[in-house]
């Protein structure tokens, strides 16, 4: 069995004196957190222990007791009476923490050691080793976590909260907006977070479904379907293919319209640098046209929101079991003025996004797996017979390859499609070829020239994931006229019966 979690977000409703009693709370959680770090690092060997384990050392380090009623490093010395699920929760926060920067700081040595290590060249003085060590943090900003005892009597527009109002303990009702908890999911222990200058109540939730097969014994069977994306940065954000493992192509869907989103944020960041030249200074430790700035975040935000919606929706109403993306860890943003530099930058920051959401979106929908390939020449390559193919735009001479170009036509086979479309299938033919038993198969002599094989690079399958779905919706899907009937590429559908835990389909707004 497997697990899914998401998150459910309810702005809070209170007045205006309990905004103080939060923030004297979330101040309070922070300062046993950073004690329990500092108790952590005295003693480092209680990492070394499961979590439960190292929560009851660390008690008994820190907690009076009948039977120990002067500890160590009593907790006392922070704050008076702390409730046990409030202390155990910063404990577990802590806990995160410490292992977290410990693991950090081995990898660190680990490198420190093996450039030590490694031997000069003659005649060459070794370089010193200059990366700096993590340092423990200096600053505890966490959001305070509810155990259970510390909230009661939760319903659909409130809840009974147990703070530290900085003089005492005390429960405050507070109102959050409704929100339905999907069925079959469980209720975890809610978290009070901070949004500037408002409070939200993070509840995470959590279902039990059955585990999925790996990729490679999915595609062992005939019945299994692939959804391939090839993220782009103009026309298209995603374009989605549909296929059977044994090639047959089902449906392709065309999403959102790259050019208007890049050509949106391009204007903005030219006033950004339009006003920059305006003042010709920067004030130290302030945020330059914050406005625009937060502008450019929520439109990139909710973009990569919805087109990584309406992936795993258009992948669910195709049966699909298995997502596949390209990896694009290594694309830098090409020299140019401020605007364009900095639109391309934060384009290749959206496909980050959209690959991220649509992974933990799939994954809670109905337990899709996502997967990512090498990258390397799927927009040049066939996905008939992997020649070469020109790429051109309409009405321009069908030579040489312009990238970025809307079409594409191989020379050897005829093959015409959409170039992007042609990506997507040489996305899900580099899958197969990478995992498909025949190329796992012993490889050939050194002295023969041989094929790329099984070690055709990719990333790992992500099938952990967490988050809540937004809303979708699908574009128009082109069928391959080899392989089967489909609808045209220019013309707009919207999706059938939605799958239950996708949110009702909204259009982009650069659509």
């Amino acid at each position: 069995m497997a697990k899914a979690t998401k998150t459910i977000r309810h702005a809070l409703q209170y007045p205006p004196q309990s905004a103080h009693s939060f923030a004297e709370h979330q101040a309070l959680y922070n300062r046993v957190v950073a004690f329990y770090f500092e108790v952590i690092q005295a003693h480092e060997g209680i990492l070394s222990l499961k979590n439960k384990e190292a929560l009851t050392a660390l008690e008994k380090l820190t907690h009076a007791t009948e039977k120990s009623p002067h500890p160590i490093l009593p907790l006392s010395d922070i704050a008076p009476d702390i409730p046990a699920m409030f202390r155990r929760a910063a404990i577990n926060a802590a806990l995160g923490s410490a292992r977290a920067f410990f693991s950090s700081l081995k990898t660190w040595r680990a490198r420190k050691e093996k450039h030590e290590a490694k031997p000069c060249k003659k005649g060459k003085k070794q370089q010193p080793f200059r990366e700096r060590p993590p340092v423990p943090p200096r600053t505890w900003n966490k959001s305070a976590s509810f155990y259970a005892g510390l909230w009661k009597e939760r319903s659909t527009h409130s809840i009974m909260l147990r703070v530290w109002t900085g003089s005492c303990w005390s429960w405050l009702k507070v109102g959050a907006l409704p929100r339905d908890i999907p069925e079959g999911y469980a209720l975890g222990s809610p978290q009070l977070v901070r949004k500037g200058n408002r409070w939200w109540l993070h509840t995470p939730i959590e279902k039990t479904l059955e585990a999925p097969a790996k990729v490679v014994e999915q595609i062992a069977s005939k019945e299994t379907r692939l959804c391939a994306v090839d993220v782009n940065l103009d026309q298209h954000v995603a374009v989605c293919t549909v296929q059977t493992v044994e090639g047959t192509i089902l449906a392709t869907s065309f999403i959102g319209n790259g050019t208007a989103v890049s050509g949106f944020r391009k204007r903005l960041l030219g006033r950004i640098a339009h006003n920059r030249s305006q003042t010709g200074i920067i004030a130290e430790g302030e945020q330059d046209n914050a406005d625009l700035w937060r502008k450019i975040r929520h439109v990139d935000e909710h973009i990569a929101h919805q087109v990584s919606a309406r992936i795993v929706q258009f992948a669910i109403e195709q049966q699909a079991s298995i997502l596949v993306f390209e990896h694009l860890g290594n694309l830098r943003p090409e020299k140019g003025t401020y605007s364009r530099r900095s639109n391309l930058k934060r384009a290749y920051w959206m496909k980050g996004r959209i690959f991220t959401y649509a992974k933990y979106k799939a994954w809670n929908a109905s337990g899709l797996i996502t997967c990512r390939v090498n990258p390397r020449n799927t927009s040049r390559e066939c996905h008939r017979c992997h020649a070469l193919v020109i790429r051109y735009n309409e009405g321009e001479p069908v030579e040489g390859y312009t990238p970025g170009a809307a079409l594409c036509l191989c020379p050897q086979c005829q093959m015409r499609t959409h170039a992007d479309r042609n990506a997507s299938l040489r996305i899900e033919q580099r899958l197969r070829e990478r995992d498909q038993e025949p190329l796992k198969e012993k490889p050939h002599a050194r002295s023969r020239r041989a094929t790329r094989g099984s070690k055709d690079p990719g990333v790992g399958i992500s099938q952990d994931a967490e988050g809540e779905g937004q809303p979708s919706i699908a574009q128009a899907r082109q069928g391959d006229h080899a392989n089967g009937p489909g609808t045209a590429q220019g013309g707009l559908r919207r999706m059938g019966a939605r799958p239950s835990d996708m949110a009702t389909t909204l259009r982009l707004h650069f659509e």
